[in-house]
């Protein structure tokens, strides 16, 4: 884990909710949590809030997002 991840550009990555969120009592889906690859860093991460989309996405090595419990194969 030596790159900087925050000098990385990220504009333009696709990023995906990677499930299909839960349901509220009214049984609307509720999916915020959205993830992407960042290119040209082999196990590199961004999480974001599609709710939210005036937030810079936070970044993470697949190691600390595995430490959570993340499978970052499924991403």
């Amino acid at each position: 884990m030596s790159a900087d991840l925050y000098v990385i550009p990220i504009e333009g990555i696709a990023m995906t909710a990677p499930c299909g969120g839960n349901n509220n009592e009214d049984g609307e889906g509720e999916a915020c949590l959205i993830i992407g690859r960042i290119p040209g860093e082999p196990d590199a991460y961004l999480i974001g809030d599609s709710k939210n989309s005036d937030t810079t996405p936070l970044r993470f090595f697949g190691s600390e997002l595995r430490a959570w419990g993340i499978d970052t194969t499924k991403i």
